[in-house]
């Protein structure tokens, strides 16, 4: 299988990306791209998620500006997208951020999901080398503890998927900063499900993480790795939460910032 590159493009410059997959051709690298459509209302983020997943596709490749990446509505789209690839690829999927101009663009500045990628300077070239290196790398297909995807869809919505990846959840609770749960439903995992059936569900908890409230709800149904709960969130969210369902004060939560 021979691998290839996808390019994100946030400049939407044709001369700029053409530029880029050129330099890369140098080094025997095919690959294909997109321009990246800063509309969450649409969920435009969500368009690229089929290509991205292909298995050949072994790296992707962001450039931008330091500027660009600053705009919580791009962070927090690229955030969703990569989750989506994530979910699938592993959190060591290489990603790498090709950097326009100035400003002071460090990994540790971004949403939770972007951290692990690299951060290279575009002016010069001389990036081809380490994008080569990282479409090679041995993936080990690293996955956390539990599973975290994500959909969206214009007539239907945004919608977060959380699960274990091994074992069995006695529940599950999601949350956000701010009130932006309006669904949630258990079902298959992998698809939003048509019908449900929720046991004990609860809306409105308020929860506290350090210096965090989030607004959170759950249910009691079992959730394993077939199965999944599924919330749908309106706008936003900074941040959000989730953890398997308990009645203990010191159960795992996982937080992602996503803006």
């Amino acid at each position: 299988m021979k691998k290839k590159i996808w390019l994100t493009s946030l400049a939407r410059s044709p001369e700029t990306m053409q530029g880029i997959m050129t330099s890369l051709k140098a080094y025997g690298l095919e690959g294909a791209g997109h321009f990246w459509e800063d509309n969450l209302d649409k969920m435009a983020w969500y368009a690229p998620r089929t290509e991205l997943l292909e298995p050949e596709v072994s790296l992707w490749l962001i450039h931008g500006s330091a500027e660009m990446f600053s705009r919580p509505s791009v962070r927090y789209g690229l955030s969703l997208l990569a989750l989506c690839i994530q979910s699938v690829k592993g959190v060591d999927f290489p990603i790498i951020i090709l950097q326009d101009g100035e400003g002071d663009l460090g990994a540790a500045s971004l949403p939770t999901a972007l951290k692990g990628c690299v951060v290279l300077p575009a002016a010069g070239g001389a990036y081809g080398a380490k994008v080569v290196a990282g479409v090679h790398r041995t993936s080990g297909q690293m996955f956390p503890p539990y599973r975290l995807d994500v959909h969206g869809v214009p007539q239907i919505g945004q919608w977060f998927e959380v699960g274990p990846r091994e074992g069995i959840w006695q529940g599950a609770i999601f949350g956000t900063t701010g009130k932006a749960v309006v669904l949630h439903a258990v079902g298959p995992a992998g698809r939003l499900p048509e019908k449900t059936v929720l046991n004990f569900a609860q809306q409105g908890l308020e929860i506290s993480l350090g210096e965090r409230r989030f607004d959170a709800w759950a249910v009691q149904n079992p959730i394993d790795q077939n199965t999944s709960y599924f919330v749908k969130v309106e706008g936003h969210p900074q941040v959000v939460m989730f953890c398997p369902y308990s009645q203990e004060d010191e159960a795992q939560a996982y937080i992602m910032q996503l803006s």
